[in-house]
């Protein structure tokens, strides 16, 4: 996996990807290999390889992925984070103007992912700071005080917005699993991040929200306990909320008062990544009875997800048990998410047929997911085997997060 990484799927995003004259990232690559330098830039896409880069350097100390990861915050923190309003720009023109403006709290979400891991893996103040800001700016202006949880998207002023979609491809709901699952990752790591820095004793400040902090200054206790609150709640969230009681899937879209909308959806690619997400935050969190609640249900929705195991090893996307329809691609993220989620079955809980089905996903990867021609991995194959020709190798949506992830998630765990 490390070989993987370092020589198939990082370097296709140091020489492919960096825009050297308008600065930031390219917003395209498609599946021919075609550069769109005039694509959109999406907030997205450019947190996540800002996450990425900094791992790596967390992980492996190349000074080549602190370079990139360094080019990547600055970029970010001058271009998405809107200085007037706060929080960050939905997207970009390939320039590096605000195109989209909305504010939507899962892009919001991975700018915090992206910050804190730069944080952590260089001591940098500024990448905190910034997150401290926006983690702010999630409890402001996306929490629901009357029935818990977070709202999906508002204008850039903050204010109500009609279609609150994260795509074309969701329902319009006011909140959503997805959007939950990647606010408790980076709440998860900002947290780990602020103990970090307090270990270290740097900590004398306390922001106000909204605040951007000063170069050189850190956050005190306090601070830490407000963001270890919010992930304490939003892991009750999971375990309440989101959880189906009685199918141990991970229900997808609801309405305000957590009434489940949409019809009964199941996807099985976030049901074994929340697996090991939920799991992560409840280590991270640090409360015995939290983990004793917790582990059990991470155990049960790892199992629900096998619904969507092939006998090959891989796992498809999700179904809609309500109309029959099943979308049975074999979509890259979902296959890394899968690797990794059996992976942690196989680590916390001695499941030896967990890691013989993170093995065999593994292999499938090697085998039909990776371009070990041109780099990088390909979108998805289809159920028969054929590769998808359509969806993008580099773009909004397909980044170096998932795959990178579950590279960097098991040589972690393995050195353990």
């Amino acid at each position: 996996m490390q070989d993987v990484l370092v020589k198939n799927i990082l370097p296709f995003w140091q020489t492919k990807m960096i825009d050297r004259e308008n600065g930031g990232f390219y917003g395209r690559i498609d599946s021919q290999e075609v550069l769109h330098a005039d694509a959109e830039k999406g907030a997205i896409l450019n947190a996540r390889i800002l996450w990425t880069f900094s791992a790596a350097y967390r992980v492996l100390k190349d000074e080549s992925y602190l370079e990139t990861a360094t080019y990547a915050k600055d970029y970010f923190i001058s271009h998405f984070i809107d200085q007037e309003y706060g929080g960050v720009y939905w997207s970009l023109d390939y320039k590096g103007q605000p195109l989209n403006t909305r504010k939507q709290f899962y892009a919001i979400g991975f700018a915090i992912y992206g910050l804190s891991e730069y944080a952590r893996a260089t001591g940098d103040h500024e990448a905190l700071d910034y997150a401290l800001a926006l983690f702010d700016s999630i409890e402001e202006h996306a929490f629901d005080h009357e029935y818990n949880g977070y709202i999906e998207a508002t204008s850039r002023d903050w204010q109500p917005i009609a279609d609150m979609r994260l795509s074309e491809l969701d329902a319009n709901f006011p909140k959503s699993q997805n959007t939950h699952l990647h606010i408790i990752e980076p709440y998860a790591n900002l947290y780990r991040c602020l103990k970090e820095f307090r270990a270290k004793e740097s900590c004398d400040y306390v922001p106000a929200i909204g605040a951007v902090l000063p170069v050189g200054i850190s956050v005190p206790q306090e601070t830490i306990d407000r963001v270890g609150g919010a992930l304490t709640n939003i892991i009750s969230i999971f375990t309440d909320r989101i959880l189906n009681p009685e199918t141990h899937h991970l229900d997808l879209f609801f309405e305000m008062d957590w009434t489940r909308g949409a019809g009964h959806l199941e996807s099985y690619g976030h049901d074994i990544e929340c697996s090991w997400l939920l799991h992560e935050a409840a280590l991270i969190q640090g409360d015995p009875v939290i983990l004793e609640k917790v582990e059990p249900i991470v155990q049960m929705v790892a199992k629900a997800s096998e619904k969507g195991l092939r006998p090959d090893g891989s796992m498809i996307h999700e179904a809609n048990l309500s109309t029959g329809h099943v979308d049975d691609d074999l979509h890259w993220w979902v296959q890394a998410e899968n690797v990794v989620g059996w992976y942690n079955i196989y680590q916390h809980f001695g499941d030896e047929s967990a890691l013989e089905k993170a093995i065999r996903c593994w292999e499938y990867i090697k085998a039909q997911i990776i371009d070990w021609e041109h780099g990088e991995w390909h979108w998805s194959r289809h159920p028969d085997g054929s590769l998808n020709t359509v969806d993008d190798k580099a773009g909004f949506w397909k980044c170096p997060y998932h795959n990178g992830r579950m590279c960097l998630e098991i040589i972690e765990r393995v050195k353990i």
